[in-house]
C-alpha cells in the first residue's frame, strides 16, 4: 500500500487495482494536482479501507480476482452514499462498465489511462459531490429556517398550533389552514412541510387567487402542445413539479367550481391529465390549503364544493389574529427590530412603556404583516434609542385601545423611574376599566372610583387619542 502526500483542502481518493504499475501511475497524476491517494491491491483490502477510513472518491478496477469492482461498487452505493465511485476498465469490459453506471457508479475510465481523461473525470466527480453537499446544506438550512420552532409566539393559541404541527407534520394528512390575511398561514404550511419526511422534496406554492382562472388549470396540471392558443410546447404543471413533496394551495376559496372537480380527483386518486392531454399522470403529493374565506358560507352559496371541503379539511388549523394573541406582540416587535436594524444600522433598543402600551392596545387589522411594516417604518424614521409614543405611526397614535377580555399587557422588563412606573400602572388600570365598560367613560370612572372629569384629564395626560378622551 502507498499513500501520497496529504493536501488538506483536496479530496482523499482510494485507488483499488491489482496492477501496481497502473495504480502508481494514477497516484502520481493525482498527487501532481494535490489529491491524497491511498492504494489497495484488491477488492477485499479496498473494502477494508472503506470500512475504516473516509474517502471522497473511489477509483476501482472492474476486473479483479476474488472481490471484483462490482462488489466494491455495491459496498460504496449501499453504505457510503456521499462517496463517488469511478470504474477503471479495459476495452473488453466496457459493457460491464455501462452496467456499473446503472448500478450507481459515477463514471468509468478506459485503460490505458491518460492524465487528461483521468483528471477530467475526477474533477467532474469532485464538483458534483461538492454540489450535492451544498444542496444538502441548503436543504438543512431551509428545514431549520422554516421549522415551527422558528415561528415567533408563546401565546396559548400559538402553542396549540405548534403542538398540532408536531403531531401531523410527518403524515400525509391534508390540512386546511384558516385565518385572515397577514396571520402567517404560509409560514404554518412551510413548517408542516419542512418538519415532515417530505422535506427533501419540493414544496410548491401557488396562490389560486393571483392567477386568472383561464391560466390556473394549466399552472396546476400542465398542458400539451397545441392545447390552446400559445401552447407551442408541452409543459409540466405544479403537481408534477411537486411529485414526492408538498403542494400548498393558498387562497383555495378563490378556485372555480370546475377546477375544484379536477382537484378533488387528485386528492382522491392521486392522478390527473394535462390540459389537452389524454395520458393519465400519477403523482405523490401532500396537499396543504389555506383560505381567509368562510368556506362553510361558500358551500351554502354553491361556490365551493362540499366534498372537496371535507377532503381538504381532514385537519383544520385556525390561525389567530394578532389581536387574539397580544401577548406575542413584544416578542414579534423584538424580532422585527433585530431584523430591520441589521439593514438600517439603527440604534433602537426598545419601546418606552407608553409606546408599548399603544402597540399592545392597537387592534392590528392587518395582523403580523401590518406589525412588521410598522416596525420597519419606526426603524427607518426614529433616531432615538428608545421609541416614544410620538415616534409611532400616526394611525396607531390615534387609534382607540382594544384589549380582548381576559388579556392584559405583559409586564415590561427594564429599569424605569418610580414616576414612570406609576404612570404605566395608571394607564393599564384605565385601559382595563375602559375595556370592562365597553369604552363608556362614566362606567369606567365608576369602576375606578373617580369622577368622569378626572378620568378624562388622566387620559389626556396619558396621551390617549382625542377621540377616546372626548
Amino acid at each position: 500500500m502507498f499513500i501520497s502526500e496529504r493536501h488538506y483542502d483536496m479530496e482523499k481518493i482510494l485507488i483499488i487495482d491489482d496492477n501496481l504499475v497502473e495504480a502508481e501511475l494514477i497516484a502520481n497524476i493525482l498527487q501532481e494536482k494535490g489529491y491524497e491517494s491511498v492504494f489497495a491491491p484488491d477488492g477485499a483490502s479496498g473494502i477494508k479501507e472503506l470500512e475504516t477510513n473516509h474517502f471522497d472518491l473511489v477509483l476501482t478496477d472492474l476486473m479483479m480476482p476474488g472481490v471484483d469492482g462490482m462488489a466494491v461498487l455495491n459496498h460504496v452505493v449501499s453504505k457510503l452514499t456521499k462517496t463517488k465511485c469511478i470504474i477503471l476498465t479495459g476495452h473488453a469490459t466496457i459493457k460491464g462498465s455501462v452496467e456499473a453506471i446503472k448500478q450507481g457508479a459515477f463514471d468509468y475510465i478506459t485503460k490505458p489511462i491518460t492524465s487528461a481523461e483521468l483528471l477530467v473525470v475526477v474533477e467532474k466527480a469532485v464538483k458534483f459531490k461538492s454540489l450535492e453537499e451544498e444542496n444538502i446544506r441548503l436543504k438543512k438550512q431551509l428545514k431549520k429556517r422554516y421549522s415551527y420552532t422558528n415561528i415567533i409566539g408563546s401565546s396559548k393559541a400559538m402553542e396549540n398550533i405548534f403542538s398540532l404541527i408536531d403531531k401531523i407534520a410527518d403524515t400525509d394528512i391534508s390540512v386546511l389552514i384558516q385565518g385572515p390575511s397577514g396571520t402567517g398561514k404560509e409560514l404554518i404550511a412551510r413548517a408542516i412541510h419542512y418538519d415532515s419526511y417530505r422535506s427533501e422534496k419540493p414544496l410548491v406554492v401557488i396562490n389560486c387567487g393571483a392567477i386568472p382562472e383561464a391560466l390556473l388549470e394549466s399552472e396546476l396540471f400542465g398542458h400539451e402542445k397545441g392545447a390552446f392558443t400559445g401552447a407551442y410546447k408541452s409543459r409540466i404543471g405544479r403537481f408534477e413539479m411537486a411529485n414526492g413533496g408538498t403542494m400548498f394551495l393558498d387562497e383555495i376559496g378563490e378556485m372555480s367550481p370546475a377546477l375544484q372537480v379536477k382537484l378533488l380527483r387528485v386528492l382522491q386518486d392521486q392522478r390527473f391529465e394535462r390540459v389537452g392531454g389524454t395520458k393519465t399522470i400519477h403523482t405523490d403529493v401532500r396537499i396543504l390549503a389555506a383560505t381567509n374565506k368562510n368556506l362553510s358560507a361558500a358551500i351554502n352559496n354553491n361556490t365551493f364544493r362540499e366534498d372537496l371541503y371535507y377532503r381538504l379539511n381532514v385537519i383544520s388549523i385556525k390561525v389567530p389574529t394578532l389581536k387574539q394573541r397580544k401577548t406575542d406582540i413584544p416578542l414579534l416587535i423584538n424580532y422585527f427590530l433585530k431584523k430591520f436594524q441589521k439593514k438600517e444600522n439603527n440604534i433602537i433598543t426598545g419601546f418606552d412603556p407608553v409606546s408599548m402600551d399603544a402597540m399592545l392596545g392597537y387592534s392590528w387589522p392587518g395582523n403580523v404583516r401590518e406589525l412588521e411594516n410598522a416596525i420597519k417604518r419606526i426603524v427607518v424614521l426614529c433616531d432615538k434609542q428608545v421609541v416614544e409614543f410620538e415616534d409611532l405611526p400616526e394611525y396607531i397614535q390615534q387609534a382607540e385601545v382594544s384589549f380582548p377580555k381576559g388579556d392584559t399587557a405583559p409586564a415590561l422588563d427594564g429599569v424605569v423611574s418610580f414616576d414612570t412606573a406609576v404612570q404605566d400602572y395608571e394607564r393599564r388600570l384605565i385601559m382595563e376599566a375602559l375595556e370592562k365598560s365597553d369604552g363608556i367613560k362614566a362606567k369606567a370612572a365608576k369602576l375606578l372610583n373617580i369622577k368622569r372629569t378626572t378620568l378624562v384629564e388622566k387620559m389626556k395626560k396619558q396621551n390617549f387619542s382625542n377621540s377616546v378622551c372626548a
